[in-house]
């Protein structure tokens, strides 16, 4: 199967705001914080930013692997800033978030993964946003469960770890990670706290099929995971894993009815969905049971 090259009418939207991309950009900047926003090349920045909102991205910009793809560089990441818990909180506060996502790149260098990283500024932001809830999406940890516990005992509202997409893609697409590790991760943080959301995603069109991705919602429903997301892998650069298909909005449509049949509490599938596209929307429908 060869890489689509144009993309569809479904798959086009308006330029960003400038001034919203750079107030953005200079509020972000005097915390000396980074957004998966921005270092992710995400389609939704216009529309997050305009809505003064992002998910911030902690630990650097720099990734210590290279999933073909993600458009975060990789390399020899910098040291963590003690500070950054607290700037991330600051923020929070400025742009009146109710409900925060806080991501980071795979740090593979440090001991723990950056756990603690992680517990101190769920924390941090509590402190000084008593009423905004927390997500966290965290990378896996090399499998070092005493790290998730870590996490998991500074009480996030919602764990989410991506699977991103089906196993047999994994060498191609996600080298330095492992299915079955992914899917444990989410398995052992219900364990540890089972009042914890639990949330998961894939990108589409990676030369997957149905068939595997409902493998996928099977595998994800087993280990009692909540939330699930389905989005359209779009390719960074000609260097990246290539587009195998564009996924129409009515199959998106059909996967999201297969997902809540198979037993998810929130389910939200579109091209433009990404792990924490509208992630507010998800946490409320949670809290509310519906």
């Amino acid at each position: 199967m060869t890489a689509t090259a144009n993309r569809p009418e479904w798959l086009k939207r308006k330029a960003p705001s400038q001034t919203s991309l750079l107030e953005m950009g200079r509020l972000l900047s005097g915390f000396s914080l980074h957004t998966v926003c921005q270092e992710a090349d995400c389609p939704n920045i216009g529309e997050c930013f305009e809505k003064r909102t992002a998910t911030f991205m902690i630990m650097g910009r720099v990734c210590t692997r290279n999933c073909r793809f993600c458009a975060v560089s990789n390399g020899t990441p910098c040291k963590l800033d003690r500070d950054e818990p607290l700037h991330v909180a600051q923020a929070v506060n400025e742009l009146e978030l109710k409900h925060v996502v806080i991501t980071s790149v795979t740090r593979d260098d440090i001991e723990d993964g950056g756990a603690e990283h992680f517990a101190k500024t769920v924390e941090a932001i509590r402190n000084l946003n008593p009423g905004t809830t927390v997500e966290l999406l965290i990378p896996d940890l090399k499998g070092l469960w005493a790290g998730l516990e870590t996490i998991a005992q500074s009480k996030p509202d919602i764990i989410n770890h991506n699977v991103e997409t089906v196993p047999s893609l994994y060498s191609a697409v996600r080298p330095g990670a492992v299915y079955n590790r992914s899917v444990e991760l989410l398995k052992r943080a219900k364990e540890i706290d089972s009042s914890i959301t639990t949330k998961s995603g894939m990108m589409l069109g990676l030369g997957e099929n149905k068939e595997q991705v409902e493998r996928v919602m099977e595998d994800l429903r087993d280990v009692e995971c909540d939330i699930l997301t389905l989005g359209q892998y779009l390719q960074p650069t000609r260097e990246h894993y290539p587009i195998y298909e564009y996924i129409s909005p009515g199959v998106f449509e059909q996967y999201r009815n297969i997902a809540y049949r198979k037993g998810f509490k929130y389910v939200a599938a579109g091209a433009f969905v990404r792990s924490s596209y509208k992630a507010a929307e998800g946490m409320k429908k949670i809290r509310d049971g519906e």
